[in-house]
């Protein structure tokens, strides 16, 4: 059985605007890494062999906050799990975007990444750290929208409708080439 517990990153400035972080390389800000020590001290009861992180700066900034209270070295930054690409609309808030390009902007061609590349690269992330740590439980900090797309793709019958809460943890378990969801979008630590 191998476990792999997705962290979605802490709080950043633009997470507190509202607007579109993308491939857009905000640090956290003074409350994300607040959000990252909780969730920090939650793990430590815990039993996590390695932490991997997507290559932007939020992520990295939470996981290496983890890293450092588990006493477990960062393993890796992989591009694969970096947030979806957010296009013509990256930077900005709803307000922004109606104004912008209108009301109707969901419909339109804004250079947006789809949803379905999204899946595919998560997917092969996730089942490539699978196959690398066989039987062990394996951190993965990285972002909403591409960890939501990822997990549709892993656990189809999930319904990832709930967005993920900033510092959130979601596990899956693989058991005989099949993945399970047993906890999604956790963020209890952060009500104390």
């Amino acid at each position: 059985m191998t476990r792999i517990g997705l962290i979605r990153h802490g709080s950043t400035r633009w997470n507190q605007e509202g607007r579109v972080q993308g491939h857009t390389d905000n640090p956290l800000d003074e409350e994300g890494f607040r959000q990252a020590g909780v969730l920090a001290e939650r793990l430590s009861g815990e039993a996590w062999d390695y932490i991997y992180s997507s290559d932007l700066l939020r992520a990295r900034q939470t996981a290496e906050t983890i890293a450092g209270r588990l006493g477990i070295p960062l393993a890796g930054l992989l591009p694969d799990i970096r947030e979806m690409n957010g296009g013509l609309i990256e930077g900005t808030t709803e307000s922004e975007r109606i104004e912008r390009f209108g009301s109707q902007w969901k419909t339109m061609d804004l250079k947006l990444e789809s949803t379905e590349l999204a899946r595919k690269r998560g997917v092969r992330a996730i089942e490539e750290l699978a196959a690398r740590h066989p039987g062990s439980n394996v951190l993965v900090v990285s972002h909403g929208a591409i960890l939501r797309s990822t997990l549709a793709g892993l656990v189809p019958s999930l319904d990832v409708s709930v967005l993920l809460k900033n510092t959130s943890i979601t596990c899956l378990v693989k058991e005989n080439d099949s993945w399970s969801c047993e906890l999604y979008n956790s963020a209890e630590h952060m009500d104390g």
